[in-house]
């Protein structure tokens, strides 16, 4: 599937695009703020191809930012359908302030939906080489979009990432 994605950086709203190689001859997903300057970000996922709207994601503010990363699933309508959450209080915090931590404990996330788990996200451990694997095998009904799925990973690694850096 799509292996590329673009971020502009040193922009005051995100754009974000997902293409289905390295090439960017075809456009998957766009990423965008719905303002400039927002501590709790929304992001609006649409796809490229049908221009659609597919849902969004919204981060939990100051938390996400000095405790565990939390960000709120909502669907095109604006209904909050699912959380992403990271693995554990105690790992975050430590991961953000223990350099080493960071190094050693790679991040993890949890998307749930009413209750159940549905996709896992776990970053590499390797310093070199910043990669999350995702993993939707837990969602046996389909019930999580794939395209928001996508959109999360990318986020988590963009926007959380900056936070370590």
């Amino acid at each position: 599937m799509a292996k590329s994605f673009s971020t502009p950086k040193c922009k005051l709203k995100e754009d974000i695009r997902l293409y289905t190689d390295e090439q960017m001859d075809t456009e998957l997903l766009h990423i965008s703020t719905q303002s400039i300057f927002d501590i709790a970000g929304t992001y609006d996922v649409h796809d490229s191809i049908t221009r659609e709207h597919v849902g969004s994601l919204k981060r939990q503010g100051l938390s996400s930012t000095f405790l565990r990363d939390r960000w709120q699933i909502l669907n095109a309508e604006g209904n909050a359908i699912g959380t992403i959450e990271e693995d554990s209080a105690l790992k975050a915090f430590l991961r953000r302030f223990v350099d080493a931590v960071a190094f050693f404990m790679p991040q993890a996330f949890h998307v749930q939906m009413d209750g159940r788990m549905v996709c896992k996200c776990q970053q590499n451990f390797n310093p070199f080489v910043k990669k999350l694997n995702v993993d939707f095998t837990p969602d046996e009904v389909v019930e999580f979009d794939r395209r928001l799925g996508l959109a999360a990973a990318i986020l988590l690694m963009a926007i959380e990432g900056r936070q370590s850096s």
